[in-house]
């Protein structure tokens, strides 16, 4: 497996672009089934989440084409409506397929995604949301199986919001008889940008952006040719290493509302910025200062850059508490972090983070993908070398950023070898 290698110190300057989010497209690319015929997404990033999305996509009878960015998807072949376990286990966000396949064709065969625990699960939401539709769902040896003639529009209230929930019974009620009601819907960017491009194909939806979404199924919908959103997290992440390292950088192609939350904290740290259009440039401080956070669902400060922001704060001046009130386990960083040098103690989800002057380079290992930005990040402070291993995490949600990064005058690359 590779590593990615890095000789701390160096403050970031420069400018590069924010690639497209893979939180939007993978359900945009799920609900390219809902209609016949070839779609197109531009501005598509090159990660391994895509490639396995779309491998699923193939396995339904798709023809599924990406080139510079632009995936097209052409559906008229699909006759297969299974997502097999050995795909669906790699990302969980294969689920997105069950709703577009029973709503068009009327069944499907999900693989429950691997790793869930016993109790409520995030995929109970999916499961019930697609039974309030009328779907007969069973599930046999490990699968969701969902069947249903037609599905029937009807009121789903989700005790707490969840994209990937909002996202899968928002596709089913397209093509449902009569009027959904989604309450209590999540309203992140991601949702926001499923639902245009759903009106876009033909759907009828009203409160965007909103708690609660409306739609009115319709007898059909069409392919379409639509552009994903910029990703609001790999933009913070690459804030945050400017801060980190007292830089200057500039980001491009970026939803600066998306990224307020994150902006705004970073002000508190003593950073100053200029935007400009999707435009944003960075100033860093020489030291940035301790600032509280607590994660919470959008437009909150995201749970998705909590391991960044601990990693910052690991350098700041003071100490600080980082609290996670999405996953509140969500700290495997920690005790790498702690390899470096950094001075943090855990309480239940709430870390307390005593900033040092400096944190030295070590070897440390990536758990998961926002870890991995959140130690190459650490690493891009740290005196002399950080090897961060198992970085097939950081290529499910960050689009070369190794690349990137040394656009930016970070001495970093990437080795192949090591756990």
């Amino acid at each position: 497996m590779d590593k990615i290698v890095i000789n701390g110190g160096k403050p970031l300057k420069g400018e590069i672009k924010i690639s497209g989010s893979k939180n939007a497209t993978l359900p945009l690319m799920a609900a390219a089934l809902l209609a016949e015929g070839k779609s197109t997404i531009r501005g598509v990033p090159d990660l391994r989440d895509i490639k396995t999305m779309a491998n699923m996509l193939r396995i339904i009878g798709a023809t599924v084409t990406i080139e510079d960015g632009n995936m097209t998807i052409d559906t008229t072949g699909c006759n297969y409506f299974k997502a097999p376990y050995e795909l669906v286990k790699t990302m969980r966000a294969s689920i997105y397929v069950l709703g577009p396949l029973v709503a068009r064709f009327g069944e499907a065969e999900v693989s429950l995604p691997g790793g869930c625990a016993w109790g409520p699960r995030p995929v109970d939401f999916h499961i019930q949301g697609i039974k309030k539709l009328g779907a007969e769902v069973e599930l046999e040896s490990g699968y969701i199986i969902a069947r249903s003639k037609k599905l029937k529009g009807n009121i789903v209230n989700f005790d707490i919001p969840s994209v990937g929930a909002t996202c899968n019974i928002l596709m089913a009620a397209t093509l449902a008889d009569g009027k959904t009601v989604i309450q209590n819907s999540a309203i992140e960017p991601e949702v926001t940008a499923l639902a245009e491009f759903l009106v876009k194909m033909g759907a009828k939806i009203k409160g965007i952006g909103t708690s609660e979404l409306e739609i009115i199924g319709v007898d059909e919908l069409f392919p379409v040719d639509a552009e994903v959103v910029s990703d609001r997290i790999e933009a913070g992440t690459f804030l945050v290493a400017g801060a980190i390292t007292g830089g200057e950088i500039t980001l491009h192609n970026c939803e600066i509302h998306h990224i307020e939350s994150v902006i705004n904290k970073l002000e508190e740290t003593g950073c100053k910025f200029k935007i400009s259009g999707k435009s944003v440039t960075l100033f860093a401080p020489e030291k940035v200062k301790s600032v509280n956070v607590k994660t919470a669902v959008y437009p909150g400060f995201p749970t998705d850059m909590q391991a960044q922001w601990i990693a910052l704060m690991s350098v700041a001046e003071g100490s600080c508490t980082v609290t996670d009130t999405i996953y509140k386990d969500r700290f495997t960083h920690v005790s790498e972090l702690s390899r470096l040098g950094a001075n943090i103690k855990l309480d239940g989800n709430i870390a307390f983070v005593k900033g040092r002057e400096n944190i030295n380079g070590a070897s440390v290992m990536s758990t998961d993908l926002r870890a991995s930005a959140c130690l190459i990040i650490a690493g891009l402070k740290a005196k002399g070398r950080t090897d961060v291993l198992r970085v097939y995490h950081i290529d499910r949600g960050y689009e070369k950023i190794e690349e990137k990064l040394k656009a930016l005058g970070a001495d970093i690359w990437r080795e192949e070898g090591g756990l």
